[in-house]
């Protein structure tokens, strides 16, 4: 699979961090771990975005998108649909959609776990490659699915359960 990330990080995101590969490594280890595993096999090239920016730009397309009136840590905007994600074989690019992750609140949530920011962030961009796949965390069902899904994700790239330890 031919993954391509374009990623925007306004400047206090620490420029020193290498964002494009832990973007890159999160998004394939959440594919993997999705029902379309297939997507990482194929010829198809697939691309998403992610912006790293401020808690004010975040809160701000959460209220107009997500009409929530309140910042977030991590916002997704899937483009494909189910039948894309399905498509076999090669073809043309696969439009996954934009993941938005918002500095402070992450920096907060980061040091409220006790963890590396780019461990937190690496998360939230596994989480919001799940949402461009089709997860969400609604129902009970589906939120311990998603969870699941991103835990194994995280393994595969030496990152502990996030949500503690399970049996």
């Amino acid at each position: 699979m031919t993954l391509d990330i374009a990623i925007d990080a306004d400047a206090e995101w620490d420029s020193s961090k290498d964002w494009a590969t832990l973007a890159r490594s999160a998004a394939a280890a959440a594919i993997a771990e999705s029902a379309f595993p297939q997507l990482g096999q194929s010829e198809r090239a697939v691309e998403l975005s992610v912006r790293l920016t401020s808690d004010d730009e975040v809160h701000a397309l959460n209220s107009e998108w997500r009409g929530k009136d309140k910042t977030t840590n991590v916002l997704s905007f899937p483009m494909a649909g189910e039948e894309e994600l399905d498509a076999a074989g090669p073809g043309p690019e696969l439009m996954l959609g934009d993941i938005i992750l918002a500095r402070g609140v992450c920096v907060a949530e980061a040091a409220e776990k006790g963890i590396p920011l780019e461990n937190h962030a690496t998360h939230l961009m596994v989480h919001g490659t799940l949402h461009l796949l089709g997860y969400d965390h609604m129902e009970d069902d589906d939120a311990a699915d998603m969870e699941a899904r991103e835990v194994r994700a995280l393994a595969r790239l030496g990152i502990g359960d996030p949500y503690g330890d399970r049996d």
